[in-house]
């Protein structure tokens, strides 16, 4: 079991402080109607958002989603224990980033038994270390020892107590023999994709611990390495979780939830939107995307999303 610690610095504190505030649907269509497909869920639904990348983007995009289905909406940061607890004592009504089978393994063996699992919604959550598409002589990890040198006997990393650090630093590394050639270089996630993005601009070489799903995938061209034996761990899938009784008092939502998928491509151009272009009101973000993404909100929402405008 590990833990990700994958907000850091200002942007993260900006990130995570514009979905604390609760925001109300008034200006979504009335409930009472028979036009929103929302007619028979109650009213007000209360969200839990733990500050990941993603949860944050898919927290933005279904808040404002359901804003304009005239729900009341109420988003409130939280760690990761009282999400769960909160969903267990029935004092959230959803959280949508639960990872599963082994991130989030210890608070499902506490807490299953009185959630609802509506669904899995991204089924690619890898960690990984990753290289740009022009590093073309570099495939999988293990060719990363006759590239030392042109790498600088560096690979870049994030936060010195990230679960993606651990097992880069404890499995990857001495499982690929990498030990000897490489330093791990950590500090931040923002760090991390800033050296990305330079490194980038120049073309030149460099290697990063990166994890799907993750906005670079949308501004770089990058290539995962391939992981012959498997040290960096399985693709783990993500799930949306509803409170005891979510489905019966939300049958219009679980629903939609039912049919809610993303691809990488969808998700990291969401991130790109919520986590930097508009990093200051994510929702607005979320709007341009859903502007944009017709289809997705036709396969999610089916007929519902007839006369939605964002």
């Amino acid at each position: 079991m590990y833990s990700r610690k994958r907000m850091t610095g200002l942007a993260a504190a900006g990130m995570a402080g514009a979905l604390m505030l609760s925001a109300c649907g008034g200006d979504g269509q009335d409930l009472t109607g028979d036009d929103n497909g929302a007619a028979e869920d109650a009213q007000s639904i209360d969200i839990a958002l733990i500050a990941w990348e993603e949860a944050i983007a898919v927290t933005a995009m279904w808040e404002v989603i359901l804003e304009e289905k005239g729900y009341d909406v109420n988003v409130t940061e939280v760690d990761v224990a009282p999400a769960y607890q909160g969903l267990a004592q029935g004092d959230m009504d959803l959280y949508l980033d639960t990872w599963l089978p082994v991130t989030h393994e210890e608070y499902w063996d506490d807490y299953g038994d009185q959630l609802e699992d509506l669904g899995v919604w991204y089924d690619n959550a890898v960690l990984t270390l990753t290289v740009p598409e022009y590093m073309e002589d570099i495939n999988e990890i293990p060719d990363l020892v006759d590239h030392a040198d042109e790498l600088d006997n560096r690979i870049v990393g994030i936060d010195p107590g990230a679960g993606l650090t651990r097992v880069t630093e404890e499995d990857a590394m001495p499982g690929y023999g990498l030990d000897d050639d490489f330093e791990l270089v950590t500090s931040s996630g923002a760090a991390m994709q800033a050296e990305l993005a330079a490194a980038v601009a120049d073309e030149e070489p460099i290697v990063v611990t990166l994890w799907r799903p993750h906005p670079a995938y949308a501004e770089h061209d990058l290539k995962d390495l391939e992981d012959p034996e498997g040290l960096m761990g399985e693709a783990e899938e993500i799930h949306a979780l509803g409170r005891d009784g979510f489905a019966e008092e939300f049958p219009s939502l679980s629903g939609w939830i039912e049919g809610w998928e993303m691809s990488d491509d969808e998700l990291a151009e969401l991130e790109v939107l919520t986590l930097d272009e508009y990093e200051d009101d994510p929702q607005e973000g979320a709007r341009v995307w859903l502007q944009d993404n017709q289809e997705f909100l036709d396969r999610t929402l089916g007929e519902d999303a007839e006369g939605l405008e964002f």
